[in-house]
């Protein structure tokens, strides 16, 4: 396995942006036909009354959108400072899932997707690249922006999600961009379409849908990696399900790194020859001075450090035939109350 896959030291400092549990207060809401028919304007008919509801009549501070999909209770605030703060939710419980700069296209205030920009410095090159989770979009889009010829695919499972990252925050399809609305596995299962990156981040709360952490989910994600190419995935150090996600990738990749998240741990897996530190720097350095990242490359390769987790404990496994895969699929989507 890779030189960071064994060792059990610290996990990383929490970051209070990252999955907060914000209260929900209950209201009941009216409004008029002509509030709704002038937001009509801007959305879907659908979504559009909802929004309104929220922005019109909604108590809670700072909320602009309110929209509850068939995967998602979605919730948008502005914040203070400017930033938007994207959260999902069911009854009680909401967590952020996006926090974004609408004046700075390549601003990341949330630490870890800082980090998922590591896999810039593994990739053997950046032709083509592929994201399951758009959320808010930041990661993709600073991805997308920085690196201009690099052809890069979104797949989001909630289309509510994309039109929301669409209308507010300005990601949306374009020239070397596309929005696949699907689901993550589905999508790769579906298509041979192969990249040299691809990033996880297909959290919804505090879990990931089953199918989209298990072995076969990773080797399927392996079979869509070009020579060189390395997958990224977000995780979340603080659940049970850790050691078994840290076990399971390990048991897909031959070589694993851990970089601090603040809150969340970023993986790097790939296979092949291991990277050694000064191959791994030099080309940091030298697609550093190409691309004039925001976020130093160098400098998120030097988070790197070795989780805690049980060496002993087993992969997870698909827990279903083939045959039911597409209802596996559906039933693990569900929106969680």
């Amino acid at each position: 396995m890779g030189n960071r896959a064994g060792n059990k030291t610290r996990k990383p400092e929490a970051d209070p942006r990252r999955r907060l549990l914000i209260w929900a207060i209950p209201a009941v809401v009216v409004l008029s036909a002509a509030a709704i028919a002038a937001l009509a304007f801007f959305a879907p008919e659908r979504v559009s009354e909802q929004e309104a509801l929220a922005a019109e009549a909604s108590a809670e501070p700072g909320l602009v959108a309110r929209v509850e999909s068939l995967y998602n209770d979605i919730y948008l605030y502005r914040q203070p400072d400017g930033n938007y703060m994207l959260s999902f939710g069911a009854r009680r419980l909401r967590y952020i899932e996006s926090v974004v700069n609408p004046d700075d296209e390549l601003d990341l205030p949330v630490y870890y997707t800082q980090s998922m920009t590591v896999g810039l410095a593994y990739a053997d090159k950046l032709d083509s690249a592929a994201i399951v989770g758009l959320g808010g979009g930041r990661t993709a889009w600073y991805l997308h922006k920085s690196v201009p010829d690099l052809d890069f695919t979104a797949i989001e499972l909630d289309p509510e999600v994309a039109r929301i990252a669409d209308r507010y925050f300005g990601v949306r399809a374009e020239d070397k961009f596309a929005v696949e609305i699907r689901d993550g596995r589905v999508h790769l299962a579906s298509h041979d379409d192969t990249y040299d990156l691809i990033l996880v981040d297909a959290y919804r709360g505090p879990f990931v849908p089953f199918h989209l952490l298990t072995r076969q989910f990773y080797e399927l994600i392996g079979e869509r990696l070009r020579p060189g190419g390395v997958v990224v995935q977000n995780v979340e150090p603080t659940t049970m399900l850790f050691d078994s996600a840290v076990a399971t990738i390990r048991a897909a990749f031959d070589h694993l790194a851990f970089y601090e998240g603040r809150g969340n741990i970023v993986i790097v897996a790939y296979n092949g020859p291991e990277l050694p530190d000064d191959v791994l720097r030099e080309r940091a350095r030298a697609r550093q001075a190409q691309h004039g990242f925001r976020y130093d490359l160098n400098a998120i390769l030097d988070r790197t450090f070795e989780p805690d987790w049980d060496e002993e404990t087993q992969p997870l496994t698909d827990d279903f035939a083939p045959v039911e895969y597409l209802k596996a699929v559906e039933r693990h989507n569900r929106k969680q109350t």
